[in-house]
Parts: C-alpha cells; sequence; structure tokens
C-alpha cells in the first residue's frame, strides 16, 4: 500500500472514529489521536493533544 493509500485510510479511521476535521493532521498525529480515542477518549481531546 502506498503512503497516499495509508493515509487516505488512516484518514477515513479518523472520521469513522469522530475525529472531525482531520484533514490537515499529519500520519504521525493521526495515528496518536486514533490511539487515544481506542483508550476512550473523546474525539476531540484526542485530536488537540496529537497536534501538539
Amino acid at each position: 500500500m502506498g503512503d497516499r493509500d495509508r493515509l487516505h485510510d488512516l484518514r477515513q479511521q479518523a472520521h469513522n472514529a469522530g475525529i472531525e476535521g482531520n484533514s490537515k493532521m499529519t500520519e504521525g498525529q493521526l495515528r496518536k489521536a486514533l490511539h487515544k480515542v481506542g483508550k476512550g477518549e473523546q474525539p476531540q481531546m484526542a485530536k488537540q493533544e496529537a497536534k501538539r
């Protein structure tokens, strides 16, 4: 899978997890936010923390 496909898949997963406005997040930020949501954190809080 190419970088573009992997990033697209991560963005789709983030959208499905409720992380809105993830189009400007990097791959690392997306992974971090998805991990936090998976541990029970609120999607928008996970997004904010991942972008720091």
